[in-house]
């Protein structure tokens, strides 16, 4: 099967008239859409629940975007026994077919891209432009996975020895479960649900419940695909509820995780026990946020650090796990960059409006996330100097302004611990070589980035900053599926990289055949 190399989705252009009265008539056409019930998905059924919870807009809270059915542990067992029938006939169709059915959907979603922008802006509070990115790497993940799977079907050579025909290939594994975060609602669960069924797994699909009418979105995408009935299953509800059941179950090989530290460590303990019944030890990748810094060298270009730092702690209203939320400065810049950062998020959050209008500022997720960020702002003045006051929007909204804080010791709460929220740090470093040590003094390291003009001091971050994906001259956030394969380290996750030539690897399993030849 021959294909074209690959290449990233563009994005929209959205300072384009035209493109922006597209995306508005966009909205207002799924607006129609909400309030809808939505079942849980289990081979080829649409399973109608009669307890059901709201998914609600985190820009109104009295608008529901749909009803999402709350599983049980029940449900989750149905799902896996669906995922096992599916399983052998899809684990046996060619590669190519099976890259086929990748290929279409991510035409399908080229297709309602702009549809789809308009679910996150409405379920998850992101902007168009924010969404955008994601989406872009989402139709990636399937035609960047497409290809892959065609290129671990040939296995690997080895070393040969007569008389013997020797092969090393992939197999698939079973069954397998993704659990997947609200932040990126599409590329995230996509990311690992579509290596997943390319490698001939089959899977049992558990979305955040903040992002649950948007998880359907993705099945009808993979539906129209001519995905076989049972290779995904969505099970939806509080994952306090079908979680257990789903990361401890017997029969699911593995268990690919995105989200809190706190749940990921608890997902990692729990799978990795043997239940009765069991056979194989689950395989678990969890990614699990960071706490990551951006270093500033006295020599750095000022107004480009800024600018990106701005973007990359304040974009989508910090909810990212690769947001930078600590800024160490050299001292001859630190105030001069301190100055400039505040000035650029206060003018940022003073555009605070809808989402779906694409307003560059906008709302956190929900009442759980607001209370934690607005306890961590009450700890603000205690901790150092308020350079910008972070406040409570008066609006319906989850609104926040954002809060940066200077003089913040690596002691600090605000300095240790993941927020998920617009928070800023910034503390000062006498050298370089001080500056790469606090940032490396934390328990996370998913990415950090360095500005400097210096060929050395660039050469230096690039073997002592030990984060999982370091940018250099550039912001933390915005990678791309295949250009900046992505994943952590220490409380930031087990890896392997997702969009990386390594990370199908995770969905497979290794088999060596031997024929001894005699003549």
């Amino acid at each position: 099967m021959g294909l074209f190399a690959f290449e990233n989705a563009p994005f929209l252009d959205f300072t384009d008239p035209d493109e922006k009265a597209l995306m508005l008539h966009t909205v207002q056409s799924i607006r129609g859409h909400l309030g809808k019930t939505y079942p849980l998905r289990i081979g080829d059924q649409n399973r109608p629940i009669q307890s059901v919870f709201p998914s609600i807009n985190p820009m109104e809270p009295r608008e529901a975007v749909g009803m999402i059915s709350q599983g049980q542990p029940a449900d989750v067992e149905d799902a896996v026994q669906a995922a096992e029938r599916a399983y052998p006939l899809w684990s046996r169709i060619p590669v190519w077919d099976r890259a086929a059915v990748l290929l279409r959907a991510g035409h399908l979603l080229r297709q309602r891209r702009r549809q789809m922008l308009a679910w996150i802006a409405l379920e998850v509070g992101k902007n168009w432009s924010q969404a955008d990115g994601e989406v872009a790497e989402a139709i990636d993940h399937f035609e960047w996975n497409a290809r892959e799977i065609l290129r671990w079907d040939e296995g690997r050579p080895i070393q040969p020895l007569i008389p013997e025909f020797n092969q090393y290939r992939y197999r698939s594994l079973g069954v397998g479960a993704v659990i997947s975060p609200w932040n990126f609602p599409t590329t995230l669960p996509l990311g690992m649900i579509v290596a997943a069924i390319a490698a001939g797994n089959t899977v049992v699909f558990k979305p955040a419940e903040d992002a649950s009418v948007i998880a359907h979105q993705l099945l009808d995408i993979l539906d129209e695909a001519g995905l076989p009935p049972g290779v995904v299953n969505l099970i939806t509800g509080e994952g306090s509820v079908v979680g257990p059941a789903l990361v401890t179950h017997p029969r699911i090989r593995f268990v690919a995780f995105v989200g809190s530290r706190q749940v990921g460590t608890q997902i990692h303990h729990s799978a990795s026990g043997l239940q009765p019944g069991q056979v194989h030890l689950k395989r678990v990748m969890t990614e699990m946020g960071g706490k990551n810094a951006t270093v500033v060298a006295d020599d750095a270009d000022l107004d480009w650090a800024a600018k990106e730092i701005t973007a990359a702690a304040f974009g989508y209203q910090g909810q990212k796990c690769s947001a930078t939320s600590r800024v160490i400065a050299m001292r001859p810049i630190y105030q001069e960059l301190l100055d400039r950062v505040v000035a650029l998020a206060a003018d940022l959050s003073s555009q605070y409006g809808l989402p779906e209008n694409n307003a560059p500022y906008g709302p956190v997720i929900n009442q759980k996330a607001l209370d934690k960020i607005l306890r961590y702002y009450a700890l603000a003045p205690a901790e150092g100097t308020v350079a910008l006051a972070g406040t409570r929007l008066d609006t319906p909204g989850f609104g926040v302004t954002p809060l940066v804080v200077s003089q913040v010791s690596t002691g600090s709460p605000l300095f240790r611990e993941e927020i998920f929220g617009p928070v800023l740090t910034f503390t000062m470093a006498e050298s370089f070589d001080e500056a790469l040590n606090l940032a490396n003094d934390c328990e996370y390291a998913l990415t950090g980035a360095v500005f400097t003009k210096s060929p050395a001091r660039l050469a230096e971050a690039r073997e002592r900053f030990y984060v999982g994906n370091l940018y250099l001259n550039r912001s933390s956030t915005g990678a791309m599926a295949g250009v900046h394969p992505f994943g952590g380290y220490k409380g930031s996750g087990t890896g392997p990289k997702v969009g990386s030539p390594d990370y199908l690897g995770f969905f497979l399993e290794a088999q060596t055949i031997t024929e001894k030849v005699r003549y």
